[in-house]
């Protein structure tokens, strides 16, 4: 006896995109199932041609297809969608809405922006680990990369394929849940981001509006350090970012971290606490308490100077999840679970306009 169509298809709902995060018969990638006896076949139109996660899609489709009672074989073919079906799906995920104006993700989804006064604090390295917690702690999570100049989280993350562009649409890849954008992605090799002002602020405008981050509970942005037109840029895109300063213990970084904490006060965005990095006998400590008592917030707490956190950016595995258990690790889950738990404003008002730097 074969397996109907309807089993079939019943059975591709459990096949997920692995970049789009939905199923596939739900987004009309099921382009055809054939069926000859027990022999099956099936045809998936990928949004993009020489897909590089086709091998998911090929694991997913015998593991749900090879079960049903009477199939034999499964065998699995690739189209490419038309352009009419990419807009179809544009639309399918965007719920029906053209185009939209600054950040594209929903009004419950949380915004932390990781500042610095300077760099060399361990901001990104930070970051990156920061967002392997709260995907640990089960938000859906993701990491804009708005170091612009200093782009480096998805080597951190050991991420290396491009995102995927849908009708004008781009797709963020992922690792283990962890969605992420970077200016780097576009950018051939290491070459520089030598733009003015005026340039880059219509560069991250499209950015920020035209990625489609789906269904997050908090977004992490890795600020620009310093207080330079970048920094305005995001603050003026990113009305509803609560911000996080991250600093070194040294007096000499407090001061300079101090500007970046009242950047954000006065672009108006609200100044959630503070961070002390690299802490220990090389820089001291007790910078973050300093700091955070002259901003007149929150010290979330402090992360040892440790060489595994450099040694597991550079394999692009953070911390967090590859020695979960060291104390480190902790030090960063317990400041992640101290920042979930305070509580979002509501209804703030629209920030200010200001100007951009040419």
């Amino acid at each position: 006896m074969e397996p109907s169509r309807d089993q079939i298809y019943q059975a591709l709902e459990q096949v997920i995109d692995p970049e789009l995060r939905r199923p596939v018969t739900e987004l009309d990638m099921v382009r055809e199932i054939r069926i000859d006896g027990g022999d099956v076949g099936v045809t998936i139109a990928l949004t993009v041609a020489g897909c590089p996660l086709r091998s998911s899609f090929e694991e997913q489709v015998q593991r749900a297809v090879a079960p049903l009672e009477g199939v034999k074989s499964v065998a699995l073919e690739f189209d490419v969608m038309s352009p009419d079906e990419k807009t179809a799906l544009t639309q399918k995920l965007r719920g029906g809405v053209d185009a939209r104006k600054g950040l594209s993700v929903g009004k419950s989804t949380r915004v932390l922006a990781i500042a610095s006064g300077k760099g060399g604090v361990g901001k990104s390295s930070l970051t990156a680990n920061l967002a392997a917690a709260f995907s640990d702690l089960g938000h859906r999570t993701g990491i804009l990369d708005a170091d612009v100049y200093g782009h480096s989280i998805p080597h951190m993350l050991g991420i290396r394929q491009r995102p995927v562009v849908v009708d004008k649409m781009i797709v963020p890849p992922v690792k283990r849940d962890v969605k992420l954008m970077s200016i780097g992605f576009f950018l051939d090799e290491n070459t520089p981001v030598m733009w003015r002002g005026p340039m880059l602020h219509r560069a991250l405008e499209q950015f920020l509006s035209d990625v489609h981050w789906g269904e997050l509970d908090t977004l992490l942005v890795d600020m620009p350090p310093g207080t330079g037109d970048t920094a305005i840029s995001l603050a003026q895109l990113l009305p509803r970012a609560e911000a996080i300063v991250v600093t070194t213990p040294q007096p000499a970084a407090q001061e300079v971290a101090v500007r970046a904490g009242q950047m954000a006060q006065k672009t108006q965005l609200r100044l959630l606490g503070v961070i002390e990095n690299m802490s220990g006998d090389i820089f001291g400590v007790g910078g973050g308490d300093r700091l955070a008592a002259e901003l007149g917030v929150a010290a979330f707490g402090s992360i040892p100077l440790d060489p595994a956190l450099r040694e597991c950016a550079d394999a692009g595995e953070p911390l967090v999840w590859a020695e979960p258990e060291s104390p480190t690790a902790q030090a960063i889950r317990a400041i992640a679970e101290q920042i979930a738990e305070t509580k979002r404003e509501q209804g703030r008002g629209i920030v200010r306009a200001l100007p951009v730097l040419s």
